[in-house]
């Protein structure tokens, strides 16, 4: 005898709205650029060149998370979820950012002013394509 049959009618659609309500999310959403080099000094380091990371996947913190220097070493999962330009975004890619820099003090120009994070030229085309000026990301701080 079956003591739950609404549960059997149910199932399909508990496990779709499980599916649906279950990707992956990081946290913030924000905005980002990219820049190039030089990118010493730095706010947060100066001329020291041990703060880069060896991947490269580093970022200058916007006011919004910059945090009066606070920001300075803070690690980030980044991910690009839509740009203005079509095709910008590599899907399901997910980076991890050292803050090393304070975007309004960056030695190099961004490619777009009052962003979130200005991502190293690295960082930006691990998750955008280049030619893309900003996109809409999704971060967490880890």
């Amino acid at each position: 005898m079956n003591h739950l049959p609404w549960l059997q009618s149910s199932l399909p659609c508990l496990l779709l709205l499980l599916l649906i309500f279950s990707h992956p999310s990081y946290g913030d959403v924000g905005t980002a650029a990219q820049y190039s080099p030089p990118f010493l000094p730095t706010a947060c380091y100066g001329y020291d060149p041990g703060q880069f990371p060896s991947s490269n996947l580093f970022a200058a913190a916007g006011d919004g998370i910059w945090d009066n220097g606070a920001a300075c070493g803070r690690q980030y999962l980044v991910r690009c979820i839509s740009a203005a330009e079509p095709g910008t975004c590599i899907p399901e890619q997910v980076i991890q950012v050292r803050i090393i820099d304070y975007a309004l003090q960056t030695a190099s120009p961004p490619s777009y002013d009052g962003t979130t994070m200005v991502l190293s030229d690295t960082a930006f085309g691990t998750i955008a394509n280049f030619t893309a000026t900003s996109m809409n990301i999704e971060f967490q701080q880890i």
